[in-house]
């Protein structure tokens, strides 16, 4: 979800308390009453489209079950995309390339049981399985509550899908399941928000649980994700209740991003006059963290010349380790140290000096499991899998 939650109208979040959109509706029949695997098709094999378009690439998967038959992803070079002039212009160019790529593997669209696409812009929900339907298109479209790319992803499953009732999104960016005392911020008109990695927040909480033979519903566990982006989260009972800002100043810094940064510093260096606001939102996000330090935003790269030597490097990268771990630790107490597991996730897990530095400083709270990479594509896949065969409710708007 790197870069991918774009700014929440301020009128909005401007609440105390926002009124998360909880409608319930069970996939099946058109009564909408919950049914069996048999009322679904006995025990007939669901083949399930999956897409996830990000600014420069669409991932594109193909799922029988709940099982992964082939992934890929299409790759847009940057001097194709920047002939339209706005991410709903590419409309035309994107459905074609994914509808090129299921035939090139011989998967007939129409005879898809559904359509996922990773989720756009909508007013605040909580996490689950929900069916595209028009009023979540006609919000995404809006751009009300931020734009890109993948808004765009959910109108293409939505048209694709063999019926208008067969087209899903899961663990939307926009989910919000905070708990009250989370949003405090110190300035009522600048409430904390929930935009984090939500899908890969609880993708890696559900393969953890698989794992071990647990509930996701019934487990307290602290979830680092590391990569462009950092964001730390409390998981209480299913729900994500405090985390992170993963996009704009807040939490550990990463490899592009600056996390929290000294207010008053902030403040000074906005009305200085030597930046534009673009300019500064720029410096927060794409060229803070480890790259201000150092001019490079590659961990590998960066702790490769830190062993060679580079003693900057080498203390940007424990800098960035030391502040996650805090990040981890506060977290802990928002569940009142009764934490089940602290899971690791994200490119950046990959790197072993990191995960075992991370482990030295958080071990004592809970035992730490690794997961490297993103679970999305499977989460999305799995998930609605789930929903058709009625072990998961599917919402709407």
């Amino acid at each position: 979800m790197e870069g991918f939650v774009q700014r929440i109208t301020k009128s909005f979040f401007a609440q105390k308390t926002v009124e998360i959109r909880r409608t319930s509706v069970i996939i099946g029949s058109d009564s909408e009453t919950r049914v069996s695997k048999n009322e679904t098709g006995g025990d007939a094999l669901k083949k399930l489209g999956v897409i996830n378009l990000g600014s420069t690439s669409t991932k594109v998967a193909y799922f029988e079950d709940d099982v992964c038959v082939f992934s890929d992803s299409i790759s847009h070079p940057a001097e194709e995309v920047k002939q339209f002039a706005s991410n709903w212009d590419q409309y035309d160019y994107r459905k074609s390339r994914i509808v090129e790529f299921f035939e090139s593997k011989g998967v007939d669209i129409a005879g898809l049981d559904a359509f996922v696409s990773r989720g756009g812009h909508t007013e605040p929900i909580h996490g689950g399985v929900w069916r595209i339907n028009e009023k979540m298109l006609e919000e995404s479209r809006s751009m009300k509550y931020g734009n890109h790319v993948s808004d765009l992803g959910m109108r293409i499953a939505y048209d694709l899908a063999k019926d208008k009732r067969s087209a899903y999104i899961v663990d939307s960016p926009c989910t919000d399941e905070f708990e009250p005392l989370a949003r405090y911020s110190g300035l009522p008109e600048m409430p904390r928000q929930s935009r984090f990695h939500v899908l890969n927040h609880k993708a890696c909480g559900r393969a953890f649980c698989k794992d071990h033979g647990l509930d996701y519903n019934q487990v307290s566990l602290v979830v680092a994700h590391l990569g462009g982006g950092t964001s730390v989260a409390a998981h209480k009972n299913g729900k994500l209740i405090d985390g992170d800002n993963g996009l704009e100043g807040d939490g550990a810094f990463s490899t592009n991003r600056t996390g929290a940064l000294p207010v008053g510093a902030l403040v000074d260096a906005c009305y200085s006059g030597e930046y534009t606001r673009e300019q500064m939102h720029r410096k927060l996000n794409g060229l803070g963290g480890m790259m201000a330090y150092v001019n490079d935003n590659d961990v590998l790269s960066v702790y490769n010349k830190g062993i060679a030597g580079d003693k900057q490097c080498m203390e940007v990268i424990d800098a960035m380790v030391y502040q996650t771990a805090k990040s981890i630790g506060a977290m802990a107490t928002v569940l009142d140290g009764k934490v089940d597991a602290v899971l690791l996730t994200g490119g950046i897990v990959h790197n072993e000096y990191i995960v075992e530095q991370l482990k030295k400083r958080v071990g004592f709270i809970a035992p730490v499991y690794v997961y490297p990479g993103e679970r999305e594509m499977l989460s999305l896949g799995q998930q609605t899998y789930y929903a058709l065969i009625g072990k998961e409710e599917v919402f709407e708007l």
